[in-house]
């Protein structure tokens, strides 16, 4: 048994954040008056305001209220896509979101993690692609790293953390295929 513990005094990091200092503070308090808030839910202007701090937004995309959004410049959204309420898109790396996407209530994107294996809990992240036709069910979430293929579903509260085929549905922690999407 190794007895070695984690020395967070240690940590390093190799994320690049890809924005000034001042334009990371006022993304804060943009991300909280504007996104997290429960009482907007004027969705054309949180697509601006994304588009404004260098995020593309295709047209016809819906942001819910309460969307935490970590680096808008590190987001890409295609046309007609729906961000349900309580999403959190912790993007640390880009994150791709197709045409027509929807990611439901309380869905997670998460493309951050630590090497557990490390004295030194590194920090490290991988990009996350959302294909055209995705649904990302209540509360699951998509680790960095995946892919979605072309309208897979990942159910309420999985988890998917390697590629996901298209047209197939996907369940658990860790999610796996579970039956094809028939769509009429």
């Amino acid at each position: 048994m190794n007895e070695k513990k984690v020395n967070n005094a240690l940590f390093v990091t190799t994320i690049k954040i890809g924005a000034s200092k001042p334009k990371q503070f006022l993304w804060y308090f943009v991300n909280v008056i504007f996104f997290k808030n429960p009482f907007n839910i004027i969705s054309s202007s949180k697509t601006s305001l994304l588009r404004l701090f260098g995020a593309t937004i295709g047209k016809g995309v819906v942001i819910k209220p309460c969307v935490n959004i970590k680096y808008p410049w590190k987001l890409k959204i295609g046309d007609h896509s729906w961000i349900g309420e309580n999403v959190w898109i912790d993007n640390l790396s880009d994150i791709t979101i197709g045409e027509s996407v929807t990611l439901s209530q309380g869905a997670l994107l998460l493309t951050g993690e630590h090497d557990y294996k490390k004295e030194s809990f590194d920090f490290f992240s991988n990009p996350i692609i959302l294909e055209d036709g995705v649904w990302i069910g209540t509360r699951a979430i998509v680790l960095g790293g995946t892919t979605c293929r072309s309208h897979s579903i990942l159910s309420a509260n999985s988890v998917a953390k390697k590629m996901m085929e298209p047209y197939t549905i996907y369940i658990g922690n860790p999610a796996l295929p579970s039956k094809t999407r028939q769509m009429i």
